[in-house]
């Protein structure tokens, strides 16, 4: 019941997702371009850089460390908001699927799908919290907020292999192992519970 939501979510993430995408390749165009700055365009580069420059500034920083061009950060910043918004639209559809399987498996009784269900959920909320630690690791915080939290759980499994696999750059590759290994454990959890 709650699935026939998503495909409206979907298009709303994906619309707001195109109108990013355009604003930063708009802003890379100005950034080249350097228009006249008491003419329209200048004026309109200039409140589209303000706008998004909270969304730029990490990518730019990013770009700077290793001696990049920091006009390109729009490109950057573009390709990390596609992934962010892939594993969100990952996340909700997850969250739809068990809400809507774990009412039919109550409702019908089947102790094994409600079983399922809930490994099912305990893997997505586990992959939840990879997530938000991914995203985490661009600010500054502290053991007891729940950025702490989210990084108490999530180490006895992420650093077991971070060691395997080092970091490169600013990025975890270990991460997305896990992430990929969890996934195959959300597959292995429906095909043998059936759900």
């Amino acid at each position: 019941m709650l699935s026939t939501f998503y495909p409206i979510i979907q298009t709303l993430v994906i619309y707001a997702m195109l109108a990013f995408v355009i604003a930063l390749i708009l802003r890379l165009v100005f950034n080249y371009s350097d228009p006249n700055p008491f003419g329209k365009a200048g004026r309109f580069s200039y409140l589209l850089k303000k706008a998004t420059d909270r969304f730029v500034y990490p990518a730019a920083r990013l770009l700077a460390t290793f001696r990049v061009d920091t006009r390109l950060a729009p490109l950057v910043t573009i390709f990390i908001a596609i992934v962010l918004a892939y594993f969100a639209l990952q996340l909700i559809n997850n969250t739809f699927f068990v809400i809507d399987g774990l009412t039919a498996a109550v409702t019908a009784g089947n102790i094994k799908a409600i079983i399922g269900f809930l490994l099912y959920a305990l893997v997505s909320v586990y992959i939840l919290f990879i997530f938000i630690r991914f995203i985490g690791s661009w600010f500054v915080f502290t053991r007891n907020t729940f950025l702490g939290f989210v990084q108490r759980v999530t180490d006895p499994v992420l650093i077991p292999a971070q060691r395997i696999i080092p970091t490169v750059g600013m990025f975890d590759i270990s991460a997305m192992l896990v992430l990929l290994l969890l996934g195959f454990l959300q597959t292995i959890i429906r095909s043998t519970f059936q759900i």
